[in-house]
């Protein structure tokens, strides 16, 4: 599956942002998706989780709260909605599919990704 993530941009402390994975090549059902960010200089790390029929949703300790995962498997399409957004969230952020019910917050569990979307949260 190709997956490519799209709706970053600039936005000032507590404002929005929605973030969409379209899926290509393979039906997404068939995956469970995440989100991950990456700052400059850090480690990529885990931002959100959703089972494949969107019935489990898992997050960071960072973003619960404030960021929902969601998708559609009709449309393809995984989605991240972004509230309350602080500098702390600056960061590139990809999609990612894995297997049905496999592993979790870790980017090894992760065998397809997006190429990145930028977020830039201004103070």
């Amino acid at each position: 599956v190709q997956l490519q993530a799209s709706g970053g941009g600039l936005v000032h402390t507590g404002g929005s942002l929605r973030l969409s994975c379209a899926a290509s090549g393979r039906t997404l059902s068939q995956y469970d998706m995440g989100w991950f960010r990456q700052a400059p200089g850090k480690e990529r790390r885990f931002v959100a989780r959703i089972s494949w029929r969107g019935g489990r949703t898992y997050y960071a300790d960072s973003v619960k709260g404030r960021f929902t995962i969601s998708r559609d498997n009709a449309k393809n399409m995984a989605y991240l909605q972004m509230n309350s957004l602080e500098p702390e969230d600056t960061a590139v952020y990809y999609c990612a599919a894995t297997e049905r019910n496999y592993g979790l917050g870790s980017a090894n569990d992760y065998k397809y990704w997006g190429q990145g979307t930028l977020v830039t949260v201004s103070s």
